[in-house]
Formats: C-alpha cells, sequence, structure tokens
C-alpha cells in the first residue's frame, strides 16, 4: 500500500469510535497497518471490520483496561510480536467525566485520572524500549486545550490531560536522539457522540464551550485525525516535545 505511512505499523488506543476511529482511519489510509485497542470488545471488533473493509487489511486488535499495567504490556508485544515492530503509538485512550470538581467522588476522580493519564504512561513505558531499539518511533498523544484555556468543569479532567502534556515534553527531551519524537495533539470540543450526548443532556453548558472558540463550532473528527497523521509521519521528524492545539483559535500562542 502506498502512502506516507506505507510500512509501519501504528497502534492506535481507544479506537473503537469517535476521534480513536477516525485517527485509525487515517492512519490506515495512508498505508499504516494497524493493532487497535479499546475497552469495549465488541465496538472494537467492529472497528476493525469496518477498517479491513474499507482498506483490505483487517488490523489487529487488542481489548481490555489500559490502565492496567499487564493489559498494556499485551497491546504493545501484540504489535512487537504479532506483526514485527511497533513504529506508532496514539495513546488516544480516554473520556473525561466533566462535572463541576466537588461534584466528584473518589471513583470518579480515580477513573478519570486512569483513563486519560495511566493509559498513556503504561502504553509508552512499553513502546519505548523496541522504539529506541530500532532507532525510530512517533508517539502521539491526546491532550486537551482545556488545560489551556481552564475551561468549566474541567478541573479533574485537566489534572489528567496535564499530566499528558508534562508527560510529552519529558520523554521528547529524553529520547530526542533516539530517532523517536514524542507530541501531543489538543483538541478543543469535537463533534462526535459524546459532545452530542453533552449537548442532549446539558445544552446551556455545552454552548459555553463551544461560545470561547473564535470560529464558533466544535472540531470535526478529521481535523483532528490530520494533525495526528503529520505527527506520526518522516515529515515531523524535527518537531518534537509539542502540544499542538487544534481547537479553531480557542487558545492562541
Amino acid at each position: 500500500m502506498s502512502g506516507k505511512l506505507a510500512g509501519r505499523v501504528a497502534v492506535v488506543t481507544g479506537a473503537a469510535r469517535g476521534i480513536g476511529l477516525a485517527i485509525a482511519d487515517r492512519l490506515a489510509a495512508e498505508g499504516a497497518r494497524l493493532v487497535l485497542a479499546d475497552l469495549d470488545e465488541a465496538a472494537l471488533a467492529a472497528a476493525a471490520a469496518e477498517l479491513g473493509d474499507r482498506h483490505g487489511e483487517m488490523p489487529a486488535t487488542e481489548a481490555g483496561d489500559l490502565s492496567q499495567e499487564e493489559v498494556a504490556k499485551r497491546l504493545i508485544a501484540r504489535a512487537e510480536e504479532g506483526i514485527g515492530a511497533l513504529d506508532i503509538l496514539v495513546n488516544n485512550a480516554g473520556g473525561g467525566i466533566i462535572r463541576p470538581f466537588l461534584d466528584h467522588t473518589p471513583e470518579t476522580l480515580r477513573t478519570t485520572i486512569d483513563r486519560n493519564l495511566w493509559t498513556a504512561i503504561w502504553c509508552s513505558y512499553h513502546a519505548l524500549p523496541g522504539m529506541k531499539r530500532r532507532g525510530y518511533g512517533r508517539i502521539v498523544n491526546l491532550g486537551a486545550d482545556s488545560v489551556r484555556n481552564g475551561l468549566w468543569d474541567h478541573a479533574a479532567y485537566n489534572a489528567a490531560k496535564g499530566g499528558v502534556h508534562g508527560m510529552t515534553s519529558g520523554l521528547a527531551r529524553e529520547f530526542a536522539r533516539d530517532g523517536i519524537t514524542v507530541n501531543t495533539v489538543a483538541p478543543c470540543a469535537v463533534n462526535n457522540e459524546q459532545l452530542a450526548a453533552f449537548v442532549a443532556k446539558a445544552p446551556d453548558v455545552a454552548r459555553k464551550f463551544i461560545d470561547v472558540i473564535p470560529m464558533g463550532r466544535a472540531g470535526e473528527m478529521a481535523e483532528i485525525a490530520s494533525m495526528v497523521a503529520y505527527l506520526a509521519s518522516a515529515e515531523a521528524s524535527f518537531v518534537t516535545g509539542q502540544v499542538i492545539s487544534v481547537n479553531g483559535g480557542s487558545t492562541m500562542l
């Protein structure tokens, strides 16, 4: 298959739906061979079948909770041993429990950190040794523009995604001379199933999230996937340690 990612193997976490599925679709279109992961085994199988029909090769899959080290280790081994190498890791698994900070419980706080930070930590921890050994790797994390603009009701979520942003710069510096780049794509509100559900549940709050975006709309999943595909490619060989907002201008540097 031709494309700027031809011959590369990519792991995409949280790939059963939404942004993760859009990213996987874009990477496959660019020629990457895929290993997909998600907590929802049935949805993951359906996503893999959809991508296999569209791109002519069935992705490998690994279902489980990636905040648990053994699951992340098994996922990376699936790529390293089952396909032969891991070139690209997209840490997309996450999902925010968005509510006022004092409305959280210990359980929802822990879940928010587990979903968004520990998944990225464990997958990166197990992917980096092979990348370092081969002298090539691309890690692309999904962060959040809300870390930069202090969006309402996002304090716990921002604690987790802020950890991802901080890990990005640390890993980027540590592995810069090993042929490995580490970057984060930080979207604002994105037009997906979760946003639609939130609009239906709390339209006034959701409107506030859109109103801070100068373009006056949520981002599209394909717009996020486009930036991920660029950072995953050889074209981005001199881009590392960056948190790149895809946000319609909701924060500006």
